[in-house]
């Protein structure tokens, strides 16, 4: 299992159908698990799909419908009655508190697990740690909806000629890594700079500068394609996205692997949403999520 994937619990818009589960995904990055909107029925998805209540550390809820938030209460009670034995945050719109402690508190449990409540009022920075800066950004959408970003801090990558003209080898590499320098050489002589990788989580929302911003140079979007393009006056009136939009967004971004999701049930093809995301320029690695996939971050370039 890669060390950093994307699990795809569910992909379903408004109401689940026989093949796709209320929305719900899981990025594992470096040992943490991030939960993004748990709809209804997240808890038996990872069950299925082999995500334990010890992996999450943080949720990640962009927006107060129910196909988004749902499964809240069964996650949080999930987390309470497995005893995770590390501090949970989650995060969620400002405005919507009411809905928050509503699910929170829906039924009698016993609190075991420090879950801290971290809600969102502007875009920006909400965490910044030694693997990744969290940051989230508003979005477009009928009710107060907010997208999420991981940025990686850039790294450096050692270059192996350069290290041999310097004659530095064994475990003085892991030493000048440490301390920048080492018998006059510096890092910077011998490496290059290695970008951190870049993830972003956009959900309901209809074409906005948040949504430019979020995709901007990811290695990985994960973004709703709730309509066709035959169906845009139809997305935007409703505030989403349709598929040549959400590639179109990738194109102009960047986007190294685009993954589609949100699917409305009027459509019986789910080829149409690749087939007109190719339409619309996207080259790169292109998902359309499935209930139950695994989907890798590309490798770091």
């Amino acid at each position: 299992m890669s060390a950093r994937e994307l699990v795809v619990l569910g992909t379903a818009s408004q109401v689940p159908t026989r093949h796709r589960n209320h929305n719900g995904y899981v990025l594992l990055w470096d040992g943490q698990g991030i939960m993004f909107d748990p709809g209804e029925g997240t808890q038996r998805q990872m069950l299925r799909a082999g995500v334990a209540a010890h992996d999450l550390h943080r949720i990640c809820v962009t927006h107060f419908h129910g196909d988004h938030s749902l499964g809240l209460a069964g996650v949080i009670q999930r987390i309470n009655l497995d005893r995770v034995p590390h501090p949970v945050t989650a995060h969620y719109p400002a405005s919507g508190q009411r809905f928050f402690d509503r699910l929170r508190y829906a039924t009698a449990y016993r609190e075991t697990v420090r879950l801290t409540e971290a809600p969102v009022a502007e875009d920006g920075p909400l965490d910044v740690t030694p693997s990744y800066t969290l940051d989230a950004m508003k979005l477009s959408h009928p009710v107060e909806s907010y997208g999420y970003r991981l940025t990686e801090p850039d790294g450096r990558r050692m270059l192996p000629r350069l290290l041999a003209e310097h004659g530095i080898k064994g475990p003085d590499v892991g030493r000048l890594q440490k301390e920048g320098g080492l018998g006059g050489v510096t890092l910077e002589e011998v490496s290059e700079v290695r970008r951190g990788q870049r993830f972003a989580f956009v959900m309901d929302t209809r074409l906005c500068d948040g949504v430019h911003a979020l995709a901007e140079g990811c290695d990985m979007l994960v973004i709703e394609s709730t309509f066709l393009d035959e169906d845009e006056r139809l997305a935007t009136d409703h505030g989403h996205l349709t598929a040549g939009q959400a590639a179109r967004v990738a194109v102009d971004a960047g986007v190294r692997h685009l993954v589609l999701t949100h699917f409305s049930q009027r459509y019986p093809d789910p080829d149409a949403y690749e087939r007109q995301a190719r339409a619309a320029g996207f080259d790169g690695e292109l998902t359309v999520a499935r209930d139950l996939l695994r989907v890798p971050l590309p490798k770091r370039t």
